[in-house]
């Protein structure tokens, strides 16, 4: 097989990587090592910004999201029995954010890309990224038990943390960051409609908690939990028992309870690979970096570098010039890193450490009290929760 672009990976990033390509009249190969009822289901991120929502538009991938998606103008804050609101279209000129789930998102694009894009080939598992540093990289792989080759002039590796494309980097030529958080999410799905319409984040002496949702029938909560818990030591009631807690509101706002159809825990890091390019292979999402959920940034970084990667590479057949291929991994990290930085903001500012002291119990509180009280720490939070520009 040959193609322009190989795509590694059927998640949000590579699907929608085939869609600009095909939209911007380039051809590519996605290869994707699960079935489609697996990428279709697996469960991650729900909340887009307002530049990945105008990007799934602009692709012919919002009309469902539009329909569905549930606009979301703010976000409440919860500490001390207190309840603020931080009003995203007010502090941001007009930003909001979507909550539409990325299985949904994926589901959109997989059928667009089945209906008018390249080949997209379940159950193709890359075995090993080739030649990346040469003019003709190429992607090996297994399909259907047979092996083969995608020979391309490009591959991107949108096949996350543990996939092969990252391995494809002479570990000389890569420099890692990472953190690892003593703690965890510990995330449940329940049937039962949301208990606000918008997102809330509580800061609570016995840990962070998050109400959020799905759709209208059904809610999305988390907790925190110490690193290594295992979702099956909490009891149903229990759980429902610790969001009470720490949700709790000095007025007689109500959680309402309902089934709980999964629950699973979720550890926290946070991880930078650069560069993002070695030769003609470009890494993008979870394969470059990770976030800690808080910030709600994994998706929409992802949007960001497969939207780098289509530009740069249409600049590059319109003009002949290779200065924005040459400048992905940099331009990408601009913007990773002020995720990196947002996402680890938030995740200290709600998150009582293990053996915090009652000095930085205060602190976590003092800084709260600053976003609710002061404008330009407001805009601060707002600008980062609503996105990084793409540009």
């Amino acid at each position: 097989m040959r193609t322009t672009v190989g795509i590694v990976g059927a998640g949000p990033a590579g699907l929608l990587l085939a869609r600009l390509l095909h939209v911007a009249g380039i051809d590519s190969v996605v290869l994707e090592s699960r079935d489609r009822a697996y990428a279709e289901n697996r469960q991650r991120a729900g909340i887009l910004e307002q530049g990945t929502a105008d990007v799934l538009r602009a692709a012919g991938a919002g009309e469902r999201m539009d329909r569905a998606g549930l606009r979301h103008d703010g976000i409440e804050l919860r500490f001390a029995g207190r309840r603020h609101r931080v009003d995203f279209p007010a502090l941001t000129g007009g930003r909001s954010v979507t909550v539409y789930a990325q299985t949904e998102v994926c589901k959109d694009l997989i059928a667009l890309q089945l209906a008018q894009g390249g080949p997209l080939l379940f159950e193709a598992e890359a075995l090993a990224v080739e030649n990346a540093a040469t003019d003709r990289p190429r992607v090996r792989f297994r399909h259907e038990g047979v092996e083969d080759v995608l020979e391309c002039d490009y591959v991107v590796g949108c096949d996350g943390f543990w996939g092969v494309a990252r391995k494809a980097v002479p570990a000389a030529a890569a420099h890692v960051f990472e953190r690892a958080y003593p703690f965890g999410w510990l995330g449940i799905l329940a049937d039962v409609p949301p208990s606000h319409d918008e997102l809330v984040y509580a800061r609570h002496s016995r840990g962070f908690a998050l109400l959020s949702m799905r759709s209208p029938s059904v809610s999305r909560l988390y907790l925190q939990v110490p690193q290594g818990t295992d979702a099956r030591e909490w009891a149903d009631e229990a759980i429902w028992d610790e969001l009470d807690r720490r949700l709790v509101t000095d007025d007689d706002w109500k959680l309402e309870r309902g089934p709980i159809t999964q629950k699973s825990v979720t550890p926290m890091r946070s991880y930078v690979h650069e560069p993002m390019r070695h030769g003609r292979l470009f890494l993008a999402g979870d394969a470059a970096h990770i976030v800690p959920p808080t910030g709600a940034k994994g998706l929409n970084l992802a949007v960001g570098d497969v939207v780098t990667f289509a530009r740069a590479l249409t600049h590059r057949r319109d003009t002949g010039s290779s200065a924005l291929l040459d400048a992905y991994s940099a331009t990408c990290l601009r913007r990773v890193w002020q995720a990196e930085r947002f996402s680890c903001d938030m995740t200290a500012l709600l998150h009582p450490a293990p053996g915090a002291t009652p000095f930085e119990e205060r602190l976590q509180l003092a800084r709260l009290e600053r976003i609710a009280s002061s404008r330009a720490a407001e805009t601060d939070l707002a600008e980062g929760y609503t996105g990084f520009s793409f540009d």
